[in-house]
């Protein structure tokens, strides 16, 4: 959704992704696993949303350097629907959105897979967002008749789960 690929948006999230990474490394890996390595590809998507002089990057840059996880697909949608509420800078520069555009064409005629739900809302979804998250917002889950996992006991972040 265009609105989710904004500057202020990319800065909002950058810092609760900042916060995220924060608690993670000062948690025991028993409780996160690798939830950091799960983080990279919206870290890097995040990153492409606030890094400064976008036009002035090559497509070499952007896919080597910046975002090498993102797949050119991605990195289209992202670019296309990128706006700077804060600044008004420009997304990525003509000449890389044409390369990116010629590559995912090369792709998709070069393997038998359709990949164009990558880049199209899908309108055959039965509810809409407003739905979803009113839904969600209303369903009460009463969670105090859930003990909480023995492993956790001890642990001074989840003595909360114990009182």
């Amino acid at each position: 959704r265009r609105e989710c690929c904004s500057f202020s948006n990319g800065e909002y999230v950058k810092t609760g992704l900042s916060e995220l990474e924060n608690w993670l490394h000062g948690s025991s890996s028993d409780h996160v696993g690798n939830a950091l390595d799960e983080l990279k590809q919206i870290r890097q998507a995040v990153s492409f949303l606030v890094i400064h002089q976008k036009p002035k990057k090559s497509l070499e840059e952007i896919t080597n350097d910046l975002c090498p996880i993102l797949s050119v697909q991605q990195l289209y949608r992202i670019s296309t629907m990128y706006w700077d509420d804060k600044y008004g800078t420009e997304t990525v520069s003509g000449e890389v959105l044409a390369r990116m555009k010629r590559m995912m064409v090369e792709d998709s005629h070069s393997s038998n897979s359709n990949t164009s739900f990558l880049l199209d809302d899908d309108p055959s979804v039965p509810f809409s967002w407003d739905q979803l998250t009113v839904e969600v917002v209303e369903m009460k889950l009463d969670l105090s008749v859930l003990p909480p996992a023995e492993s956790l006991r001890g642990s001074q972040g989840f003595e909360f789960l114990f009182q």
